[in-house]
């Protein structure tokens, strides 16, 4: 009796990697193919990229979209790029920190591991606001152990030549740099 395997054309990654971001990591005012997570993608094909990021997003939307994202498929690494939108809102950091956490502690009982990508904000609401927001994702990183990646926009932002219009979002050029900044984090995070 002869038996025959069935041949599926399912590719084998290495890792599934969920992002989970806003603007800066959906690829604003440019097309998807040019954001930093595709070009992530195609430096990467061995792991399965997950672009969960919406610009606009807060953290609060972000945890409500979290749950249906960790459900879609299993996730090795969430990558959490997130606060920009409640920073430019003025939100409380008590608020930044619970929805934080609370999105670090659902991806790690999926059993996914997390990688909590720093972020600033401008220091037009005063250096109190801005050491307190900034102190979050410090404290979270040591409180729950994971790595914490410094903020991808800190040597673009200053300069023109990268940035949009809106003196906000990284333009093309400026995709490739995030791009070479996000990947050893991702890699060595997959790797553990």
């Amino acid at each position: 009796m002869v038996t025959s395997a069935l041949l599926t054309s399912t590719p084998s990654y290495a890792a599934t990697v969920l992002i989970l971001g806003d603007s800066l990591s959906a690829g604003y005012g440019m097309s998807e193919e040019q954001g930093w997570v595709q070009l992530l993608r195609n430096d990467l094909p061995e792991f399965q990229i997950i672009n969960g990021s919406v610009s606009g997003e807060t953290t609060a939307g972000g945890l409500r979209r979290l749950p249906d994202l960790l459900a879609s498929s299993p996730v090795d690494l969430v990558v959490i790029e997130l606060g920009g939108n409640d920073g430019l809102r003025g939100f409380p950091p008590k608020q930044l920190k619970s929805n934080l956490t609370k999105m670090i502690e659902l991806s790690q009982q999926s059993g996914a591991d997390v990688l909590l990508t720093e972020i600033m904000v401008p220091p037009n609401y005063g250096p109190r606001y801005t050491k307190m927001f900034n102190d979050v994702y410090h404290q979270l990183a040591s409180d729950y152990d994971i790595e914490l990646i410094p903020f991808f926009m800190q040597e673009i932002a200053p300069n023109p030549d990268l940035m949009q219009r809106d003196g906000i979002h990284p333009n093309e050029d400026a995709q490739p740099k995030i791009t070479q900044w996000m990947s050893p984090w991702i890699i060595d995070a997959v790797k553990k």
